[in-house]
């Protein structure tokens, strides 16, 4: 079955689908994206992901290509036209077409992609009872990481030097601070039970897993804190885990091949994954 994209207005075969040499997206990195969670037909989080939606682009004084009911018919005909009941729907915004200029027009048409792939909220399960191992990365991406652009390069660099030495995610570190890793956000737990993780500021991306794991934390009455952490801390740390719409709660094993409390998942971060999971399947 060939999978169907939205290219500015059309539904095209996936692998026909194109957009214009000069859009700024491409030339600049000038767009931002969001990927949103469908769990059994119905979008899990949608108000979270076009709110940050709309802030990135306010960020980058960029227009909202249309108004958000359109949006939200694109993104559930985009999930039908696929025959996906569970998916990820890929959303990416530019400035849109314009002769190559660092100086940018105002007015421009923004240009509007969707793309949609297959996702099922167990199919990390098998990753998650084993945990994973990550490696610490120079956290080398510009200072407005809290907008949710385009412009991956350093996170792709990071997590591909991570890969090469058999870890599975790149734990990004600034000023001696931990901020987030490569492509999710990150979290400790303290030997006294406490969740920790980095403040929502212009150094990490606010992720809306993020948030909605920090509610699952509070339903839990587990104790939270929005603080920076070091390395040492890490080490140190009770349990280790991740969170991102693809893995939802991922525990973490190792760090810098160094052991994670017992060397396995931890029973606080178990809770809070299938936590997260009832939540998304209770919508």
């Amino acid at each position: 079955m060939s999978r169907i994209a939205y290219v500015n207005g059309q539904y095209v075969p996936h692998g026909s689908a194109q957009i214009h040499v000069e859009d700024r997206g491409y030339q600049f990195a000038d767009s931002v994206y969001e990927v949103c969670l469908v769990v059994d037909g119905k979008f899990w989080d949608i108000d979270g992901h076009l709110a940050r939606l709309r802030r990135s682009l306010s960020e980058l004084d960029i227009e909202m290509p249309m108004p958000e009911s359109a949006l939200r018919i694109i993104m559930e005909n985009v999930r039908k036209r696929n025959h996906l009941k569970s998916a990820l729907i890929y959303m990416q915004v530019s400035r849109g077409v314009a002769p190559r200029n660092h100086l940018f027009a105002k007015g421009l048409v923004p240009s509007v992609v969707m793309t949609a792939k297959r996702f099922d909220l167990d199919q990390s399960d098998e990753k998650a009872a084993k945990g994973i191992s990550i490696v610490s990365q120079p956290d080398i991406r510009w200072g407005r990481t809290d907008i949710k652009t385009t412009g991956l390069l350093a996170n792709a660099m990071a997590k591909n030097a991570a890969h090469e030495v058999g870890a599975a995610e790149a734990l990004l570190v600034r000023d001696g601070f931990v901020t987030e890793c490569s492509s999710s956000n990150a979290w400790i737990i303290t030997k006294d039970g406490v969740l920790v993780t980095h403040p929502k500021d212009h150094k990490i991306l606010g992720g809306i897993t993020r948030a909605t794991a920090f509610e699952c934390a509070q339903e839990l009455q587990l104790s939270v804190i929005e603080r920076p952490f070091t390395l040492n801390e890490v080490f140190a740390a009770r349990e280790v885990f991740l969170t991102s719409a693809s893995s939802i709660v991922m525990p973490v094993v190792t760090v810098n091949g160094r052991q994670i409390g017992d060397g396995a998942p931890g029973p606080i971060t178990i809770r809070l994954r299938e936590a997260y999971k009832a939540k998304a399947r209770a919508l």
